[in-house]
């Protein structure tokens, strides 16, 4: 007795809308696929669906058994794929999401080695600060900074960034370099508008977090934004290290207020849907990038 073919025909004529056009998506003649539904609805003893001569409509019964049926033949297809795909190398096009900041700074230069590792994979990357719905979107991978909120994810930390206060030597010289927190309060300060979290600077003192809310003439939604502008003197900036790191070491800008500054740790995660079989594609960047950045390179190298 073959219950998943059963049960197939069953779900297929629910989602096409009737015997003929789910027979065409299964490969089967209208009758064979009509007496699997009537099997199933003999063996269950109940009527799962009504017809009549232009479509098929689902009785109570019916209704209650397409939901449990459903999820029940989407897992077995996702073991059979799991299993098939298990011994073999990861290839194909993998879409892989990522914010600005990390996609242009690390990202970017380091799919080059990636491909060199498994050529077989075509990546289709997406730049965007945007959070969007991976599923929706077809997504294999994302690249998230900071706490995740969506249950529905699967995700594995690569590292932590740290943020860092820093301005160029330029500024510096026209407008002293700040010694305490206070002395912000005398200078041009720059942050990010999209996060209004990131206008409030924590500073460890004896009595514990203080924060000091700074403020600027210039303000913008985009982290690279902000370093061109540190970088042209502007004012001073409060960027991730991953952000700031190269022009830290090129002597672009300056680290400021190391003592004073709470670099408040915030973590990269590769994410995947929860839904969705970890295939070697995936797998194989997620490995990647942890090996890629999970000792945080660019920050030894500042």
């Amino acid at each position: 007795m073959d219950r998943a073919a059963e049960m197939t025909a069953f779900v297929t004529t629910v989602e096409t809308g009737g015997f003929s056009a789910a027979a065409r998506q299964l490969g089967l003649t209208p009758s064979a696929l009509s007496k699997l539904v009537t099997r199933l609805e003999d063996r269950l003893g109940a009527r799962l669906l009504q017809r009549t001569t232009r479509r098929v409509q689902l009785t109570a019964e019916g209704e209650a058994f397409y939901a449990r049926a459903r999820p029940i033949l989407k897992a077995m297809d996702e073991a059979e794929a799991e299993v098939a795909e298990a011994g073999t190398s990861p290839r194909g096009l993998l879409r892989l999401h990522c914010g600005s900041t990390f996609g242009m700074h690390q990202l970017a230069p380091a799919i080059p080695r990636f491909q060199a590792l498994h050529p077989a994979v075509t990546i289709d990357i997406t730049i965007s600060d945007e959070r969007l719905d991976m599923m929706q979107e077809g997504v294999d991978l994302a690249i998230r900074i900071g706490p995740l909120e969506e249950s529905s994810l699967v995700a594995r930390r690569i590292c932590n960034l740290e943020r860092v206060i820093c301005a160029s030597p330029a500024y510096l010289a026209r407008h002293g370099t700040p010694r305490t927190p206070d002395d912000l309060q005398q200078h041009n300060c720059l942050w990010i508008t999209s996060l209004p979290a990131l206008r409030r600077w924590p500073f460890d003192t004896d009595d514990g977090i203080r924060v000091v809310n700074v403020d600027g003439n210039i303000v913008t939604n985009n982290a690279e934004t902000v370093l061109q502008l540190a970088l042209a003197g502007v004012g001073v900036t409060r960027l991730s290290d991953v952000v700031v790191a190269e022009a830290i070491r090129n002597g672009g800008l300056v680290a400021i207020l190391a003592d004073w500054h709470h670099v408040e740790p915030i973590p990269l995660f590769a994410t995947y849907p929860s839904g969705r079989n970890l295939s070697p594609k995936v797998r194989a960047m997620v490995d990647f990038l942890v090996a890629e950045f999970g000792n945080a390179p660019w920050r030894r190298a500042a």
